[in-house]
């Protein structure tokens, strides 16, 4: 199987890199867009700010390349709210994958959500042997509003998506690289998509 992770400049590649080898997968960094749409699997990090992280892409041409993948594709974090149709960080227009948008947390709540939540609500075979209300490991500012696609909720202050899906698109708000065992179970679970 050939896994590539997409290296755009704005990601969290080498923890993700080292739990997929963690899991007996050697992942390629890559962002030449034809060694990703010749992938197996491709994952999708981000880390950082959503409108700069949008210029990389556009920089190399994966905008317009990522919503076209037919093949499983894993967003994580910044990576899952890029593939959403806007996000309130720097007004910045997305992929439009999710038919959502992104939306900045209110400050009644300590901003950044940072540390350990739980996922609930959970509708795909992306959690099979994940239990209601797993812990997993968060950071981040923005969140994706409820949709259709809404596959994992989380609450802070409100009630959010922490996972989307749509056809052979994963996205997950939720770090699966740093969240234990569960974590690595929904890498492995994606991996035999």
């Amino acid at each position: 199987m050939k896994l590539v992770i997409i290296d755009y400049g704005a990601g969290n590649i080498k923890s993700i890199q080292f739990a997929f080898k963690r899991l007996g997968v050697n992942a390629v960094l890559s962002k030449d867009p034809e060694e990703i749409a010749e992938a197996d699997k491709v994952i999708f990090p981000g880390v950082g700010e959503a409108s700069s992280a949008m210029e990389m892409l556009k920089e190399t041409g994966l905008d317009t390349l990522i919503p076209k993948l037919k093949q499983p594709v894993l967003g994580i974090c910044l990576g899952m709210q890029l593939l959403c149709e806007f996000t309130e960080e720097g007004n910045t227009k997305g992929l439009g994958v999710f038919k959502t948008v992104v939306k900045r947390f209110d400050n009644r709540v300590k901003v950044p959500q940072m540390g350990w939540n739980v996922i609930k609500d959970l509708k795909s075979r992306l959690f099979k042997g994940i239990k209601e209300k797993e812990y997993m490991y968060l950071v981040h500012s923005y969140y994706a509003d409820h949709c259709p696609e809404t596959i994992a909720t989380t609450d802070y202050d409100i009630n959010y998506a922490s996972a989307l899906q749509h056809k052979n698109f994963y996205g997950v708000q939720f770090h699966p690289e740093k969240s234990s065992v569960a974590g690595e179970r929904i890498l492995q679970n994606f991996l035999e998509l």
